[in-house]
Order: structure tokens, then C-alpha cells, then sequence
């Protein structure tokens, strides 16, 4: 029998082979959707990726018969280490065939990684932060990937359970099917809050003109999430960097904007066209062609992706999330889109999940994080 050999990724050529691995491990695959591949190659620039000022990695390939099989990557974020007291080894962009020695080989690459560092856990899948992708799928399989989730096969989890790895976070994802009419009681209630606490819902006329609320929303994503013992926040680096890289494909009219009467900003959520299967059209490429299917994608399309919200701790429990809805309400309408899927969300995180009661959310995805105790 062959031995699985694992090398590290040190060349441009390597680093490509790493890119696009889970491109050919999923070819046939109608359910995965592909990230964007300039995207995945910026990720390990420093130049590009603001993270890797105050993280380390590696990337890994593992070959068997001279083919590659698998792939992974390491990460220590140091910043959660002086931040929040927490030291481990992060892996990611794990990816293997079916196969348990090759999923042995990248698991004990990992641990090995962590011994050279002295430290004594390591967990994944997750990226950087906690604003990149994470969570190894462990239902929903048969269901189609967004651009902020991790897809992977079936037996991926049981691989890591085999190797002794436990949960350590899990996270689930809904979907909501939107009503054709709003119930009488959202309208009513939607007035009194807007009446009582003296809301108003922003209109903007270009997506210029939504530049100087980024950095407010940037601001709620902290005070909204600062309560969650593995949240850090975001550095003014990586607000630099997710503005450049998502702003393009932002469309004006799925942000919803909350103020006070003082044009303060209380809420904000971001929803989008789903372009799962823009991506998997263009193979993760904008150009020369792929540009055409997110334009389509953007202009007609009955499933939408719910990506960020925001609400100021002095609102939360208020009823602003009303405020909300209904004017992705409006907007669902008159776009045509009927179906709405959340991001993935923490199990333990009640508030959140609150949001979607109204609707008979179903819970079609979950998703974990793996970890393993070094002794």
C-alpha cells in the first residue's frame, strides 16, 4: 500500500495546486459551490490579508501514488492570544478523498505543528477570525453551498471522530420561506416601535452614498457580538479589506439601515441575491465571462442570502428587528425572491435565532468546529 507523503506549500505553482484541489475533488459534485479564486490566493498575501500581521500559517498538501489527495492549512492568530487568553492551533481549507490515511497524515501535520509551537489544542475547520468561514458540515449535504459557507463530503466528520477529534463549537443554519402577505400584527407592530423610540429606515439613491455608514456598521458588528467569549474586534485593517472585497458585489437595495433621530445608526442587516450557482457557472472567476453570471444572478433570482446584522445593544429586544423584516419584506417582493437562508449562527446563540420565529424557519445545516487535546 502506498504512503500518503505530506509536503509543505512553498511555491507559487504549489500554492495554486492547494487553491484548486477542492475543484477537482468536487467536479461532479452538484451541491458545492467554489469560492472565488483570486480570493483564496489574496488569502495567503500579506499584502492582501490583514490577518497575517499578527497570525503565522502554513498550507499543506498530501500526495499518494503521486496524485494529491488531500490538503490543510495551519494558523495561530496571536491576537486572540494576547486578547483573550485563548492559545491554539487553527486548521482550515481542509480537504481529503475518502480515504483514512490521508486524513490521519493532515490531522497529525496539525498536531505536530502545534507540538514545534508548544501548544497544546488545535481546532478547525475556521479561517483567521471569526469573520472568515468555519465549521466542518455535518447535515446538509444534500443542499446547495453559499459563498460564506464550508461545504465538504459526508464522511469528512466521521474521519475527524475516528481520529479523536470532539466538538468543540457547532452552528446551524435556516431557511425561511417569505410570506405573500406580512401579517397585520408586524404591521402594527412596526409602526408603534418606529413611533415609540423615533426610528427611521435610511434610503439610499447610489451605493456611494452608503460608504460613510460602513465603518457605523462595522462598529455595531462589535457591540453586537462583544458578549461571545470568541469574539475579537475588527482591526481597522480588515474593515479596509472586507470593504474592498465585498463592497463590489454588494447591491444597494438588499442593506437595510435603522437610525435614530439623530441619524445615529441603531441596525443595520445585509442581505443578498444568492450567487451559488453564479459561481459554480463561472468556476469562481469574474472574468472573462463569469461577470455575466452574477449580473443575472443580481437582477433575477428567487433565493436571497442573509449575511450580516447588527443592533445596537440599547435596542436589542426592542422590536427594531421588525423595522427590519418588514422592509426586506418589501423588498423580497418586489425583487421575486421567496426564499432566504441565514449564515451560519452559533447554537448557543438564542438572540440571533429569535429573529427568524416569525417565519417557520427549518434548520436544513449544521455545522461544527473539531478539537483535539494535545497531552
Amino acid at each position: 500500500m502506498s504512503k500518503v507523503s505530506v509536503i509543505e506549500v512553498k511555491t507559487t505553482d504549489e500554492l495554486k495546486l492547494f487553491v484548486r484541489f477542492p475543484m477537482d475533488l468536487y467536479k461532479d459534485n452538484p451541491y458545492y459551490v467554489p469560492s472565488f479564486i483570486n480570493d483564496e490566493f489574496n488569502i495567503w498575501n500579506p499584502k492582501e490579508n490583514p490577518a497575517l500581521q499578527y497570525s503565522e500559517a502554513k498550507q499543506f498538501l498530501a500526495y499518494k501514488d503521486h496524485k494529491i489527495v488531500g490538503r490543510i492549512a495551519v494558523m495561530i492568530n496571536h491576537k486572540e492570544e494576547r486578547e483573550l487568553g485563548i492559545k491554539k492551533v487553527r486548521f482550515g481549507w481542509i480537504d481529503f478523498i475518502d480515504d483514512p490515511e490521508v486524513s490521519e497524515a493532515l490531522i497529525d501535520t496539525v498536531v505536530a505543528y502545534a507540538k514545534e509551537k508548544h501548544i497544546d489544542k488545535i481546532e478547525g475547520p475556521m479561517g483567521f477570525t471569526n469573520l472568515d468561514k468555519a465549521g466542518m458540515l455535518t447535515q446538509g449535504f444534500d443542499k446547495l453551498a453559499t459563498m460564506i459557507g464550508i461545504y465538504n463530503h459526508e464522511y469528512y466528520p466521521k474521519h475527524l471522530e475516528n481520529l479523536g477529534l470532539t466538538k468543540e463549537k457547532e452552528w446551524v443554519e435556516f431557511e425561511l420561506q417569505f410570506p405573500e402577505i406580512l401579517p397585520d400584527k408586524i404591521h402594527k407592530f412596526n409602526e408603534l416601535i418606529s413611533q415609540k423610540y423615533k426610528l427611521k429606515v435610511l434610503k439610499f439613491k447610489s451605493k456611494e452614498e452608503i460608504i460613510e455608514y460602513v465603518d457605523p456598521m462595522f462598529d455595531l458588528l462589535d457591540e453586537t457580538y462583544k458578549h461571545l467569549s470568541t469574539y475579537t474586534p475588527i482591526s481597522d485593517e480588515q474593515r479596509k479589506t472586507y470593504k474592498e472585497k465585498y463592497f463590489k458585489l454588494i447591491n444597494k437595495d438588499y442593506i437595510v439601515c435603522v437610525a435614530d433621530d439623530a441619524d445615529q445608526l441603531v441596525a443595520f442587516a445585509i442581505t443578498m441575491p444568492s450567487y451559488s450557482i453564479a459561481l459554480q457557472k463561472s468556476g469562481g472567476k469574474l472574468l472573462p465571462f463569469g461577470w455575466w453570471h452574477f449580473l443575472k444572478a443580481g437582477k433575477k433570482n428567487d433565493r436571497a442570502n442573509f449575511y450580516l446584522i447588527g443592533i445596537h445593544p440599547d435596542y436589542q429586544r426592542r422590536g427594531v428587528t421588525s423595522i427590519i423584516f418588514k422592509e426586506i419584506w418589501k423588498l423580497f417582493r418586489k425583487k421575486g425572491v421567496k426564499y432566504l437562508e441565514t449564515n451560519p449562527e452559533l447554537e448557543e446563540n438564542k438572540s440571533v435565532q429569535l429573529l427568524w420565529q416569525d417565519y417557520n424557519p427549518v434548520n436544513h445545516k449544521r455545522r461544527r468546529t473539531y478539537s483535539l487535546n494535545i497531552k
